[in-house]
């Protein structure tokens, strides 16, 4: 397996009396997905918002590409290669797709405005975006505003939004939440083409999905790890099926 792309160490962040995430340690590797699953509570969202910078460590490190950014803030952290879908859609709704597309690309830039300057620099903003919207099925809603999309297309749209911005790592926060049977399959198909050519960290209860798609699960239970590995080595654990895969059949 190639080197971690992520590596996760001792990661500790505590609210005053409450420990949200407490000693956790994990990587991601180009082309894997790892799935953080775990009961509401467990830290979770938590644990990705000091990924993506949205949250600082109260103690512990995050490695990318080699380099300490824990105290990184979250657009320098966009702008190194790290993208992030949240538990929410988080959309400009009265914008069209291609919209929204261009102005998540627009805001990896070191001078966000300094596109406008530039003939060349708009193409490649656009061009981008459009590529983000194919990769994820939406090209033929590019012209359409974002609100006239189904919730699932939503959802596919947010992850456009953070391709745009040319990421090797995607956090994605439940990115199946709300959606029908066809919208799921279409975004669980998404997310396996991603992992081909993406480190993936995902967040998700759909737990068919979970073990379809992940090379290496993570399970997490009041802030803590409470065990890792493989699909089969997650299924088998007396412990995880105790505190949460107990309805998941071995």
């Amino acid at each position: 397996m190639s080197e971690a792309l992520l590596q996760v160490h001792h990661l500790n962040k505590r609210f005053g009396g409450l420990t949200a995430v407490n000693d956790v340690s994990l990587s991601v590797a180009p082309g894997q997905l790892h799935a953080v699953i775990g009961p509401n509570g467990a830290g979770k969202t938590t644990l990705t918002n000091l990924l993506s910078g949205d949250l600082l460590p109260t103690s512990g490190t995050i490695i990318f590409h080699g380099h300490d950014i824990s105290a990184f803030p979250p657009e320098k952290r966009s702008r190194l290669g790290i993208g992030r879908s949240y538990q929410k859609t988080n959309i400009f709704p009265s914008f069209t797709a291609l919209e929204n597309c261009r102005l998540a690309a627009q805001s990896r830039a070191p001078r966000p405005l300094n596109w406008l300057r530039s003939a060349n620099g708009y193409e490649d903003i656009l061009a981008g975006s459009q590529r983000a919207l194919d990769t994820v099925g939406l090209s033929p809603r590019a012209d359409d505003p974002a609100l006239a999309l189904s919730h699932g297309e939503q959802r596919q749209l947010e992850i456009a939004m953070c391709l745009a911005t040319e990421p090797q790592l995607l956090l994605l926060d439940e990115p199946l939440a709300g959606m029908g049977t066809e919208e799921s399959q279409r975004m669980v198909a998404l997310l396996g083409r991603l992992a081909e050519s993406h480190a993936v960290l995902l967040i998700e209860h759909d737990m068919d999905a979970v073990f379809a798609l992940a090379k290496v699960l993570t399970v997490m239970v009041d802030g803590q790890v409470l065990a890792s590995g493989t699909p089969a080595q997650i299924r088998s654990n007396p412990e995880v099926q105790r505190a949460y895969l107990g309805e998941i059949e071995p």
